[in-house]
């Protein structure tokens, strides 16, 4: 909490609100470079709320707090190659490949690479759920 309230990484609850209630399957990291004016994304979801869109909503809405309440000019986050729904989701939600970092990683025992993503200010257009309610005028 000490680290979230000096502005170190800001966390978020994934909530899956397709059924009669809203339930909590997740969560969500940034965490910013002010300097650089750089953010790193982080989430984990439960398996069961994979492949079902969720990833991608809170990764959108995670994206849309950090450019209208962090202000970086980019946020980039590292997603294992052969994670074809997670480099789809991302892709969904704004983020763009920038790189490679060969032999990187390991998916189920095997060496593999990872991908670099990001995604930049000015490409993050749309309408905005956390701009009306950060700043109403503008909606």
């Amino acid at each position: 909490m000490a680290r979230q309230l000096r502005g170190e990484n800001v966390r978020f609850t994934v909530y899956d609100v397709g059924g009669d209630e809203p339930v909590p399957v997740g969560v969500a990291t940034l965490l910013p470079d002010h300097q650089a004016r750089t953010a790193e994304y982080v989430v984990m979801l439960a398996p069961e709320a994979r492949g079902r869109g969720v990833g991608s909503a809170a990764t959108r809405l995670v994206l849309d707090y950090a450019f209208h309440v962090v202000h970086p000019r980019m946020v980039w986050l590292k997603v294992l190659t052969p994670n074809a729904g997670g480099v789809k989701a991302y892709g969904r939600a704004g983020f763009r490949a920038a790189g490679t970092l060969r032999e990187a990683g390991y998916w189920l025992g095997r060496v593999c690479d990872e991908l670099v993503m990001d995604a930049l200010v000015r490409d993050f257009t749309g309408p905005s759920a956390v701009r009306a309610l950060v700043d109403p005028e503008r909606g």
